[in-house]
């Protein structure tokens, strides 16, 4: 491993693990060096006022839970009822992220490999393999409702008796 890596995999152990005492304002990541790519620090997005007491703090992390719990779990009945699941998810994820370390990095691995599947669809080699796949994939349809077709006519395949 290089000594960037090292130093940055310090950080984030320092950021997640976080202070010992009730302080939970120490152990912010440290602004980004220059060629890093900028990303928020890890850690609570809550008010100021409400970081410095830690009862007011933690009611307001069970809150943020509550809230995040009920859009995820609202997401997941999305899955199979009409609606948009995976997007009512990862809203709940988000709310999970401004309060939540482990949820944080969850949202930025879930960016950084979509990015990565969206460089990849874009690929020319890609396209074109999906392009003739979805082509093949067509004429065989074709094909198979052309042979009910003769075989059957227009008839409905629970109305049929052979």
């Amino acid at each position: 491993m290089n000594a960037q890596s090292d130093e940055r995999d310090e950080a984030v152990a320092a950021t997640v693990s976080g202070p010992a005492t009730g302080d939970v304002t120490a152990g912010a990541a440290q602004p980004p060096q220059e060629g890093e790519k900028e990303d928020r620090e890890l850690g609570s997005r809550a008010p100021h006022f409400i970081k410095r007491s830690r009862t007011l703090h933690i009611s307001w992390q069970v809150g943020v839970f509550v809230v995040g719990l009920a859009v995820v779990g609202a997401g997941v009945a999305m899955l199979v009822l009409p609606g948009p699941g995976w997007v009512v998810i990862f809203g709940g994820m988000a709310i999970w992220a401004t309060e939540f370390v482990w949820a944080q990095l969850v949202l930025r691995w879930t960016k950084r490999k979509v990015t990565e599947a969206a460089q990849r669809a874009l690929d020319p080699k890609v396209r074109r393999r999906n392009i003739i796949l979805t082509t093949v994939g067509l004429v065989i349809i074709a094909v198979l409702v052309g042979i009910y077709l003769w075989k059957f006519g227009l008839a409905m395949p629970w109305n049929i008796d052979e």
